[in-house]
C-alpha cells in the first residue's frame, strides 16, 4: 500500500468516526479535517466531497459484508448453521466497521433518496432475501419451529444483532465470535425445534 493510499484510509476512518458521532448532516468537511489534524482544503486533495467520503465508507463496509455473507450462503450449510454463520459474520463486520454500521443505521433512510446512495436500498433488499430465505428454509426443513413468524423473526434478529454497533467497542472484553456465540445461544433456544 502506498503512503497516499494509507493516508486516504486513515482519513476515511476518521471521517467514519465523525459521521457516526455527529451525524452526516451535522458533519462538515472542516470538522473532519480538524479531527484529522489538517486544513479543510487539504481533504479535497483526497476526496471531492463529504458525500464521496461517506459513499466510500459505506461501499467498503457493504462490500466486505457481502464477501462474508456470500461465502456463508454459498457454503451449502444447513439453515441453522447458515443462521449461525450469518450472525457471526455480522458481529465480525461490526468489529471491523463499527462506525460505518452506526452511520448505515442512522442515515440510510435519508441517503437512499440520493441517486449516488441507491446501492443502500439494493443491499437492504438483498440482505432481507438472504435472511428470510434462511429462516424459511429452516422452517421447511424442521430446523426451526413451524409456528415461527419468519418476517418478525428476521426483524428481531436483524435489529438485535446490528444494534450492537451502538455499544460494541473493538478490542473489548469479548471477541466478535464470543458475542455471536452468546447471542446465538439466547436466540436459538427460542426458535430451534425442541427435542
Amino acid at each position: 500500500m502506498t503512503a497516499a493510499a494509507a493516508r486516504r484510509g486513515e482519513l476515511l476512518t476518521t471521517a467514519a468516526e465523525v459521521f457516526a458521532e455527529h451525524g452526516y448532516n451535522a458533519t462538515t468537511v472542516r470538522r473532519i479535517a480538524d479531527h484529522a489534524g489538517m486544513l479543510a482544503g487539504s481533504l479535497y486533495y483526497h476526496f471531492d466531497s463529504k458525500e464521496s467520503m461517506l459513499e466510500e465508507i459505506l461501499r467498503t463496509f457493504l462490500d466486505e459484508l457481502w464477501d462474508g455473507y456470500d461465502t456463508v450462503l454459498d457454503a451449502g450449510l444447513g439453515p441453522r448453521e447458515t443462521l449461525e454463520a450469518l450472525v457471526t459474520e455480522s458481529f465480525r463486520e461490526i468489529d471491523r466497521h463499527r462506525a460505518a454500521v452506526a452511520i448505515y443505521q442512522k442515515e440510510s433512510r435519508q441517503l437512499v433518496a440520493q441517486d449516488r446512495f441507491a446501492f443502500l436500498a439494493d443491499s437492504q433488499r438483498r440482505f432481507e432475501r438472504a435472511w428470510l430465505s434462511t429462516l424459511e428454509r429452516g422452517v421447511a426443513e424442521h430446523a426451526f419451529r413451524a409456528d415461527l413468524d419468519v418476517r418478525l423473526t428476521y426483524r428481531f434478529v436483524r435489529d438485535t444483532v446490528w444494534v450492537a454497533a451502538s455499544w460494541y467497542r473493538p478490542g473489548g472484553q469479548h471477541s466478535p465470535e464470543e458475542i455471536a456465540r452468546q447471542y446465538l445461544s439466547m436466540v436459538l433456544d427460542g426458535i430451534a425445534v425442541r427435542e
